[in-house]
């Protein structure tokens, strides 16, 4: 029951006080799994890997992998659950007033304010993601693959607009030749 609670409480505030979508979340998912000490900072590595390949938004399969991996598969009912009902609540509310209040200064500001917030947020995600990766590509000795894969993936999409989902199974591929 300790375990469920632990994990209803940390993705309830995760859901609650985090803005920006899934990568956004990630810092503060990260901070929370080391708070009550769910994970290891290499689990949550894949944990970052999976969330990203399979459908759907990132901090839901962040919750729903952090419960089954602390709690099975009650836990991961928990942890999703509470990664969503804050903003499930919260939508429900601001969509009920949104249309009185759409053309308002005060409205208005608050999306000026809100909209840079989000990409330094996520901006923050991306240096968080990649010091976890190199880190769990083996530090050092492992950035040489890591930052090669990097390259050739934001050239690849970049420039040559490949699918994201085949850049991902293809990365995925050639990083079990390259780093397996």
């Amino acid at each position: 029951m300790t375990a469920y609670l632990n994990l209803f409480i940390m993705f309830f505030s995760i859901g609650a006080f985090s803005f920006g979508g899934g990568m956004a979340m990630l810092p503060l998912i990260y901070q929370m799994i080391q708070k009550f000490g769910v994970m290891s900072p290499d689990k949550f590595s894949d944990l970052v890997a999976i969330s990203q390949v399979t459908p759907g938004p990132v901090a839901t399969n962040a919750a729903t992998y952090v419960g089954l991996d602390y709690a099975g598969i009650g836990g991961a009912a928990v942890a999703t659950a509470a990664v969503a009902l804050p903003s499930f609540v919260l939508m429900l509310l601001v969509l009920r007033f949104m249309k009185r209040y759409e053309e308002s200064s005060i409205t208005k500001g608050i999306f000026e304010g809100i909209r840079p917030a989000t990409v330094g947020l996520i901006a923050a995600a991306v240096i968080f993601v990649a010091e976890t990766a190199v880190d769990a590509a083996g530090g050092i000795s492992g950035e040489s693959e890591f930052f090669g894969i990097f390259a050739v993936t934001v050239l690849l999409s970049g420039k040559f607009h490949v699918n994201p989902i085949m850049l991902t199974v293809g990365m995925g591929i050639l990083g079990v030749f390259i780093c397996g």
